[in-house]
């Protein structure tokens, strides 16, 4: 079964059009990372799956319903930012046993011990909290909630290194434990594809890109040599990007599937992996080559 369908989806705000017919599914039980440079519509998309903005044109339907002011969808949904705003008055435990209310699935042991495990005591206010402290204790309840729609929208914002991989590792054992439907969205490609199963990219408000997470590390290749050798070895194949190296040498990217590794070699062009973080950041370039050529 399909928990998210959005087909067609578009959003205007004002006259800034963020999302331009935007069509995915996502099948249930599955995490997928929402990927994209700063603008590209990451957070309008999310907010629309969570039902807290309308779509200003296309369909989407979240567990069967379209989210904009569903209950159902609403009780079953939770959606992780920086933008999250709790009462200050409450204590970080009451909070929790507030969302305990809220929730049907939610696990107040897990909660309760993750608090304890990043060190905070549960006196403390929630407006007392750094930014990555804040945004840890945000992390806990979307991690708690145990919704079938769970959404972390830059989640890490503020974590140190080592807060981040035990979130990221926390997000994986809960989810094997408990599977739903999570949409991760990061500036970080490189920490969490190992999480991922699936990889949405958007640019511009555009999907650029929605492909298993293993067909996305191996989409592409870098080929690096004689600058007549590349040039002529990838004509009339799918270009991601191109960089002038040195006097004499060029580094391209083209599509993984086009490449003849014996004619390659032969013309001393060297052939090595790109990374899914890597293409993604090629997929989304705003223009050809890179920064050195605004320098000549």
């Amino acid at each position: 079964m399909e928990a998210i369908v959005c087909e067609g989806l578009t959003k205007k705000q004002k006259q800034l059009t963020t999302l331009k017919e935007v069509s995915f599914s996502i099948p249930e039980n599955t995490i997928v990372g929402v990927v994209g440079r700063n603008g590209a519509g990451k957070t309008t998309l999310l907010k629309i799956l969570a039902g807290l903005w309308r779509a200003s044109a296309g369909n989407v339907h979240v567990l069967g319903e379209n989210p904009f002011n569903s209950l159902y969808v609403s009780t079953n949904t939770i959606y992780i930012s920086n933008e999250m705003v709790l009462p200050n008055s409450l204590s970080l435990s009451v909070l929790l046993t507030e969302a305990g209310r809220f929730y049907p699935r939610w696990n107040d042991d897990l909660a309760r011990r993750l608090v304890e495990y990043f060190g905070f005591r549960g006196n403390d206010l929630y407006t007392q909290l750094s930014t990555g402290k804040r945004n840890t204790f945000n992390a806990i309840i979307g991690l708690s909630s145990r919704c079938p729609i769970t959404i972390f929208d830059e989640p890490t914002t503020g974590m140190d290194q080592a807060v981040r991989n035990d979130f990221y590792r926390a997000l994986l054992k809960d989810y094997l434990q408990v599977p739903r439907t999570i949409l991760l969205s990061s500036h970080h490609l490189e920490e969490v594809e190992e999480l991922l199963e699936a990889v949405l990219l958007l640019d511009r408000g555009k999907k650029q890109l929605y492909l298993p997470m293993d067909d996305v590390k191996h989409e592409a290749v870098g080929l690096t040599g004689r600058t007549e050798m590349v040039y002529t070895y990838t004509q009339a194949k799918t270009v991601f990007y191109r960089e002038s190296i040195g006097m004499d040498t060029t580094y391209t990217v083209i599509k993984a599937n086009q490449v003849d590794m014996e004619k390659a070699k032969q013309l001393g062009i060297q052939v090595t992996p790109v990374s899914a973080s890597d293409f993604c950041v090629y997929l989304t370039r705003a223009g050809k080559g890179a920064i050195d050529d605004v320098f000549q």
